[in-house]
């Protein structure tokens, strides 16, 4: 799975995440008061603007610590009766009606059919919500102001904080509900979606040795019949009861054979292993040289996307990994290893077949390697590869040193070499942690065996599989995801319609939902980090039709361009600064290939959520209580 922004360790991120928080409210909370001030002033000048200000600042404690639990819970109700009333079920009649003719559209025969299951229920789900969202709560407080419903509350004894948060509370407990019964049916939706089943007969099946004869004291081969489009290879040895098939498509069955009554029948079970929720041990990348160095990254084989960087077949090059905490404890077997490459050709190769990879693990202390599989890649598929404990088959051991470049100059070479010794390869056999691990310690290395190919990895391309946790929990956690792009979404709506009336809210939260899902590219901009410059020059090259790494030409109408995309840049800076990452609240992509949604994973992105919750809802209440209708 593509890990782009690692998730930081959460008692690690959570100071510093807590620490820039509290600056930017600060920020914010000055320029705000700096804002009203000015307003004020121009209004009622200087001197009645300071008395209104100070009088608001003394106002804010007295109604947060005074809000009533009561009042809140009546406003809360009120505001889910006004979601009934705006026909807010529509949405889920709406989903209703995709579930019903997505059969149509989803092909159960792709190659990752539960991947594309997955990842549509899910987004389906998460669109519908956040515009149910989008519209309920930019248009709820406006409505009420024009035509003036909102008298028979302000009039009562509640205050602004209660209003506002009312609102948010209410509109959150709908889209919870709606959430709640939505998640059971797309899970059913899922497994309706995957389920099948093959059928085998015993003339499927022949001898493994095509010169015997067929009994069942042999072991047989033979195929499955075609279901959705493809079909498992089976081998029955003599005496088993029940196996595997081959897996194909992401996914297995689970064979039976019955020899009662003089007649051999073979049963298989329903489709195993495509919904999962692996738990993966990452390590730390690092990437070895066509000499043998470390750097820090590989090569650029001029693809866009630079998330994987690629070594060259052939060589002394490897992409390497250190884990950390390997015991015999957490991996009494042996390591299960996973991983994911990337495959450049520079020519097509031996195209009957894909390109040669060797898979080695090395003690970082000794430097002895051992080359534990060789094997064909398959791009952007997940290859499962199994070290055992005793490690008796391999295709190669020698001792390697760890060659550095230091900063003098100098190179540090761990093990030195006084103390290698090329005697620990000299053996049939080798036991995973008393020769490869060093202390909870070891690499694996990957090399492209091919001259003239390039393999790619990200760090995340390579994991140790410490285990399955519970699919349907993690289906859960993925729809704990939406949740928390429905309540931000629902606070900026609210936010807005306190301050502007219901189009202009509806737009200016549409768009703050829309820069949201993007803001990784804004803070890209704004930090002058895109390949074509910012946005002016990009105007500039789109118009005359430019190559985006081709120099403008020197002049004036180019430095003014460049001098616009400066001020311009701190503009987008500001104003990513502000959105919330939306994007990263999608699961999505962790359910859909997968992968364990992490405890930390879920502390992270609830903690970032409440840090603009609690700002947008003070500002929501802020707006409100400046308004001529709370006076």
């Amino acid at each position: 799975m593509v890990v782009e922004k690692p998730v930081p360790e959460f008692w690690a991120w959570l100071p510093w995440a807590l620490l820039n928080w509290g600056l930017t409210v600060v920020i914010l909370a000055m320029v705000a008061v700096g804002l009203g001030f000015l307003g004020a002033t121009l209004r009622y000048g200087p001197r009645v603007a300071w008395q209104k200000v100070l009088r608001l600042l003394r106002a804010i404690p007295e109604d947060l610590l005074y809000t009533s639990p009561r009042r809140l819970w009546a406003l809360t109700r009120l505001a889910v009766k006004e979601a009934v009333r705006r026909r807010v079920v529509v949405g889920f009649a709406v989903f209703i009606v995709v579930l019903l003719f997505a059969g149509w559209f989803l092909d159960p025969t792709s190659e990752h059919p539960a991947q594309l299951y997955l990842s549509f229920v899910l987004d389906a789900t998460g669109y519908l919500v956040l515009l149910m969202a989008l519209f309920l709560s930019a248009l709820s407080l406006p409505s009420d102001i024009r035509y003036r419903t909102i008298h028979t509350v302000v009039t009562k004894p509640v205050r602004p904080t209660e209003i506002v948060l009312g609102r948010i509370f209410g509109f959150t407990l709908v889209g919870t509900v709606l959430l709640l019964v939505m998640a059971p049916i797309s899970y059913a939706f899922v497994l309706r979606g995957l389920a099948h089943t093959h059928t085998l007969s015993a003339e499927d099946l022949s001898p493994v040795d095509a010169e015997q004869t067929a009994s069942d004291a042999q072991a047989k081969v033979g195929y499955t019949d075609r279901v959705r489009g493809h079909r498992h290879r089976v081998q029955v040895e003599p005496v088993a009861r029940r196996g595997p098939t081959e897996v194909v498509r992401d996914h297995w069955h689970e064979w039976t054979v019955d020899r009662s009554g003089g007649e051999t029948r073979y049963r298989l079970s329903g489709p195993r292993g495509m919904l999962q929720a692996r738990v993966p041990v990452y390590g730390k990348l690092r990437f070895r040289d066509t000499k043998g160095f470390d750097i820090d990254k590989g090569i650029d084989v001029g693809d866009e996307w630079t998330y994987r960087t690629y070594i060259q077949g052939a060589t002394e090059a490897a992409s390497v990994w250190t884990f950390q905490g390997v015991t015999e404890d957490r991996f009494p077997e042996g390591l299960p290893v996973e991983m994911t490459l990337g495959v450049f050709r520079t020519h097509k190769g031996k195209i009957e077949r894909e390109v040669l990879g060797a898979l080695s693990v090395r003690n970082p202390r000794t430097g002895l390697t051992v080359e534990v599989e060789i094997f064909e890649s398959k791009e952007f598929s997940v290859k499962q590869i199994w070290i055992p404990r005793k490690i008796t088959e391999f295709s190669g051991a020698e001792v390697i040193p760890r060659r550095q470049r230091l900063i003098d100059g100098s190179v540090d070479i761990t093990p030195p070499p006084e103390r290698m010794n090329p005697e620990l390869a000299n053996r049939d056999e080798f036991d995973l942690f008393e020769d490869l691990v060093d202390d909870g310690t070891v690499e694996i290395w990957l090399q492209c065996l091919e001259g003239g190919q390039y393999f790619g990895a990200a760090q995340a391309d390579l994991y140790l599989r410490a285990a399955d946790a519970p699919f349907v929990l993690n289906f859960l956690k993925g729809y704990v995801g939406i949740w928390l792009q429905m309540v931000l979404v629902i606070a900026f709506g609210v936010m807005f319609s306190t301050l502007v009336s219901a189009p202009v809210a509806l737009v200016a939260q549409g768009g703050v939902m829309l820069l949201g899902f993007f803001k990784d590219f804004m803070v890209q901009l704004g930090r002058g980090e895109l390949i074509g410059g910012g946005p002016s020059e990009a105007l500039v090259r789109l118009v005359k039709q430019e190559n985006l790494v081709i120099q403008l030409n020197p002049g004036l109408g180019t430095k003014l361009v460049k001098m616009f995309d400066t001020v311009a840049e701190l503009f987008i800076r500001a104003m990513a600064a502000l959105l919330p990452p939306l994007s990263d609240f999608s699961f999505v992509a962790y359910v859909a290939d997968g992968y364990n949604i992490s405890a930390n994973l879920l502390a992270v992105r609830t903690l970032t959520a409440l840090a603009f919750l609690i700002p947008v809802a003070l500002f929501g209440y802020l707006f409100l209580k400046t308004r001529e209708v709370a006076q």
